[in-house]
């Protein structure tokens, strides 16, 4: 059975599934043979489906750990608002916006230490632990206008894979 879907992200135009893989680099590589040259699909996509989000634990949250975090991502953040400011001196505008961005560099560590010892206050016992988030599909699709549809079926179809090939076509 063909899925017929209308107004993704492409265009409003009818689009259907043509194959569905396992990891991404086989479905990127579907959708690079259907783009070769004298392809009859214009509009390719890969579209992610049952996405999860997955969380994973990078080490332990205290004070110290936050202060430091906190510490390590304000300075950048200050030397480019100083280094602004002192853009518009008219006295000397490269020792003047080369200081201030050195200040804005403390200043920035002083305040992002500050900030991340508050954010993990606020946030108190309940979550005593630093992670990184991401999201992941569990298969790709590869999409197409529903005008060429069956053309993509059988160019794919040509296609050797190295995973194992679509799960479906």
């Amino acid at each position: 059975m063909h899925t017929v879907r209308k107004g993704w992200a492409m265009t409003e135009q009818p689009c259907r599934p043509v194959a569905t893989y396992e990891t991404y680099q086989e479905a990127e590589r579907a959708v690079d043979h259907l783009s070769d040259p004298g392809s009859p699909a214009p509009r390719v996509a890969i579209v992610g489906q049952d996405v999860r989000l997955v969380e994973q634990g990078i080490g332990r949250m205290d004070y110290g750990t936050a202060v430091l975090y906190g510490a390590v991502s304000g300075p950048l953040p200050g030397a480019l608002i100083a280094w602004l400011f002192g853009l518009v001196d008219r006295l000397d505008h490269v020792i003047s916006a080369l200081l201030l961005a050195l200040y804005g560099l403390i200043f920035g560590a002083v305040v992002g230490a500050l900030f991340g010892m508050l954010l993990h206050a606020l946030q108190g016992v309940c979550r005593d632990f630093a992670s990184l988030r991401s999201m992941q599909p569990s298969q790709y699709e590869v999409v197409v206008h529903e005008a060429v549809a069956d053309e993509a079926v059988r160019l794919i179809g040509g296609l050797r894979t190295t995973g194992g090939g679509p799960i479906r076509t």
